[in-house]
C-alpha cells in the first residue's frame, strides 16, 4: 500500500500564523480586563506639607478638647464610588473614580484634622480623657452632598456642639458651594475647599462656646454651695441688726418708744428690700409656694 507525503507548507507562512493567533490572544485579554481604578481623599492639600505636624504643635494639656462624631451622608453617595450629578434628578455612578474610604470617613477625618489644627487641640473620640477638661462634640448631618463636574461642588450640613459635662449646644446649618473647572481632581479640590470652610464655621463655635461656658458657671457659682452660705449669712446679720435696734429702742424709750417705733421700723426693713424682710417680717416662718 503507498501512501503519498503531503507537500509542507511554507515556514514563513506558518510563522505568520502563530504571530497572528498570538495577536489576537492578546487583544481578547485587553479587552476582558478592567481599566485601573483611580482613588481620592478629602484630606489635606499639598499646601499642608509646609504646616508643621499636629504632634508638634498640640500642648500636652490644652485648654479643651474636641470629640467628632461619626458623619451622616445621604445614602446615595454613602459609597466609594464618585456620585456625579448629570442633571437636576438624574445621577452618574462612576466605577473607575473612586474615595480611598466611604465619603463620611473621609469628611469626619478632613474635619478632626483642620479642627485640631485650628483649635490646637485633641481629638478624643473614642478614647478616655481627664475628668477637669472640658470636651465639646461635633455631631454633623450632611443633607446634600453634590458634584457637578465643570460646574460647582455643594455640601449642606446641618451640625451641633455640645459641652459634653454641660447642657449648653449651638446647632447651626452650613450651606457652601466652591466653583470647579474640569476633571475629576478640581472636583474633589471643590469639595476639600468647601469642607475647610465648614470646619472655619465649627472652630468659631467651639471658640465661643469655650468662652460662653466659663462665664455662665461663674454667674451661677453664687447659688452654689458657697452663695447659699453668703446668703444665709447676711440673712443673720440682718436679724442681728433688727434685734440691736429693738434693744435700743427699750432701752431709750421704753417701752411706749418701742411700741411706737416698732411698726415704721419694719416699714423701713420693707422699703429697703432687707434680705430678711420678705422671709420674717413678723418673725414667722416662711410660706411655701
Amino acid at each position: 500500500m503507498m501512501f503519498a507525503r503531503l507537500p509542507r507548507p511554507p515556514r514563513g507562512l506558518v510563522r505568520g500564523a502563530v504571530v497572528a493567533g498570538a495577536l489576537a490572544g492578546l487583544a481578547a485579554l485587553a479587552a476582558c480586563s478592567s481599566p485601573s481604578s483611580r482613588f481620592y481623599t478629602l484630606g489635606a492639600d499639598s499646601a499642608a506639607g509646609s504646616v508643621a505636624p499636629v504632634s508638634a504643635r498640640t500642648p500636652a494639656a490644652p485648654a479643651w478638647l474636641i470629640e467628632v462624631a461619626p458623619i451622616d451622608v445621604p445614602p446615595q453617595v454613602s459609597k466609594n464610588q464618585l456620585v456625579v450629578q448629570t442633571a437636576p434628578t438624574q445621577v452618574k455612578v462612576l466605577e473607575e473614580e473612586r474615595w480611598a474610604s466611604l465619603p463620611g470617613d473621609e469628611i469626619r477625618r478632613a474635619l478632626s484634622t483642620s479642627l485640631t489644627q485650628q483649635l490646637n487641640t485633641i481629638d478624643v473620640y473614642g478614647t478616655a480623657y481627664p475628668d477637669g477638661t472640658p470636651v465639646y462634640r461635633l455631631s454633623m448631618n450632611v443633607q446634600r452632598f453634590e458634584s457637578w463636574p465643570g460646574s460647582h461642588a455643594l455640601i449642606d450640613a446641618v451640625w451641633s456642639v455640645r459641652a459634653v459635662r454641660g447642657a449648653a449646644v449651638m446647632t447651626c446649618r452650613s450651606v457652601v458651594s466652591e466653583p470647579v473647572s474640569g476633571g475629576y481632581d478640581a472636583l474633589v479640590e471643590g469639595h476639600r475647599r468647601a469642607l475647610q470652610r465648614i470646619s472655619m464655621q465649627v472652630a468659631s463655635a467651639v471658640k465661643a462656646m469655650a468662652v460662653a461656658v466659663p462665664v455662665a458657671a461663674s454667674v451661677a457659682a453664687p447659688q452654689g454651695k458657697g452663695g447659699g452660705l453668703l446668703v444665709k449669712l447676711g440673712w443673720w446679720l440682718c436679724r442681728l441688726v433688727r434685734l440691736m435696734v429693738w434693744v435700743l429702742l427699750l432701752v431709750v424709750d421704753g417701752v411706749f418708744g418701742f411700741v411706737v417705733c416698732w411698726p415704721f421700723l419694719e416699714l423701713l426693713v420693707v422699703y429697703w428690700r432687707c434680705p430678711c424682710a420678705g422671709r420674717h417680717l413678723l418673725s414667722l416662718p416662711r410660706q411655701r409656694k
